[in-house]
């Protein structure tokens, strides 16, 4: 018998979550490219045994081997930050609009892309979004996030899943501990929406083997306590001077619910936030 050629999955950046992801596709037996927008770490991700690229999407053009990439490709994990928290002005949309005209022309059949909670508006209510809910968000990061999922979804040569991850934790990063010793943090009635890393990888994972595309799913862990008590909570586990919260005005937030991702996936969050 001839050796079993192995699927080609490309991650587009191989970060916090994209290069532990291209390690779990490695053990499972895929082959994996891999992208990055810095030249130092081509050699840690190619020591890793992935084929490794250095891919920026800028909103002129989209630079290095993107071809070479994308080849033999039949699935795209789309993994890479907005960036608009700390360039408020940047357009994560024209990246993204430059980027499909060349994914078009590609192998690739199927697209996962990593997207966020952010698309659903907070409120005083508290709502609860599920995954057949209409992202509602106003900001304009927001709606920049909202329009890049469509640009996925809407386009016919691939079929995409959007996974939207609540806040991401694990492998010593907590938002804890940028919220110890700080005061006068608002919305401390708002519901918290986590994932644990390992679930958010064992997620994408599930959705990649039971072949899920065409599907919007919700990466976050279905308990939702108030910020105050959680983050209090967690200041104690991390020793850290918990944080002062601002009860004088209404909280608003959001509830974001995974049941239809847990029910069809048979998924199970197995790690606590």
């Amino acid at each position: 018998m001839g050796k079993q050629i192995k699927m080609t999955i490309s991650i587009l950046g191989c970060g916090w979550l994209g290069l532990p992801l291209a390690e779990k596709l490695l053990q499972k037996g895929y082959s994996v490219n891999g992208s990055t927008t810095t030249s130092e770490k081509i050699e840690i991700i190619e020591k890793k045994g992935i084929d490794a690229f250095y891919i920026e999407l800028t909103e002129e053009k989209v630079k290095g081997e993107v071809f070479s990439f994308l080849d033999g490709a039949e699935v795209l994990i789309v993994d890479i930050p907005p960036g608009l928290r700390k360039k408020t002005d940047a357009s994560f949309v024209k990246k993204i609009q430059l980027f499909i005209p060349k994914l078009e022309l590609s192998s690739v059949e199927k697209v996962i892309l990593v997207s966020s909670t952010s698309v659903f508006e907070d409120e005083e209510n508290f709502p609860e979004y599920t995954e057949a809910s209409t992202p509602n968000g106003k900001s304009s990061s927001s709606q920049q996030i909202q329009e890049v999922e469509k640009l996925f979804q809407h386009n016919s040569n691939f079929k995409t899943t959007v996974i939207r991850m609540g806040g991401l934790l694990g492998e010593n990063r907590h938002p804890v501990k940028f919220l110890a010793r700080r005061k006068d943090i608002a919305n401390p009635e708002a519901p918290v929406n986590l994932i644990q890393q390992q679930d958010a990888l064992n997620l994408i994972m599930q959705t990649l083997q039971q072949e899920k595309f065409g599907e919007v799913y919700h990466g976050v862990y279905p308990l939702h306590p108030s910020k105050e008590e959680y983050y209090s909570a967690k200041a104690k586990d991390f020793n850290l001077e918990p944080p002062k919260f601002n009860s004088s005005s209404v909280s608003i937030g959001k509830k974001i619910s995974s049941a239809k991702t847990q029910k069809e996936l048979e998924f199970t969050f197995r790690n606590e936030i």
